[in-house]
């Protein structure tokens, strides 16, 4: 069991390197640029692979951009991983943003916030 564990987060830290690499230098579409692969899980049957991705901007229309972006290009992306991945098939991709980053802005804004009042 500890094997399997092991094999899928290698190939977390993979697909997270490899979509990177690709939406970076494959992806020519204008709305996916300053998206950063943040995370990668995929199930135990190695058959799904959701992809944490988060962006700079907090507009709603730059993240619907973002979102209709990635889902056009998920089969260029899963192709490309076909190709770089040596594995017997490649997982079906879910994109979700990351909520974390902005979680954490709003932390450190409710800490400012407390500190200036004092």
């Amino acid at each position: 069991m500890a094997q399997q564990n092991f094999r899928v987060g290698r190939l977390e830290q993979e697909i997270q390197r490899e979509v990177n690499d690709i939406l970076l230098k494959r992806v020519r579409d204008p709305r996916v640029e300053g998206i950063t692969v943040t995370g990668v899980e995929v199930t135990g049957d190695l058959q799904q692979a959701t992809i944490y991705y988060s962006l700079l901007s907090e507009l709603a229309s730059v993240n619907q951009k973002a979102a209709t972006g990635l889902d056009a290009a998920k089969g260029l992306i899963r192709k490309e991983l076909g190709a770089r991945l040596r594995i017997y098939k490649t997982p079906e991709l879910f994109f979700k943003q990351d909520e974390s980053v902005q979680y954490g802005n709003k932390i450190d804004d409710l800490i400012r916030k407390l500190n200036s009042t004092d």
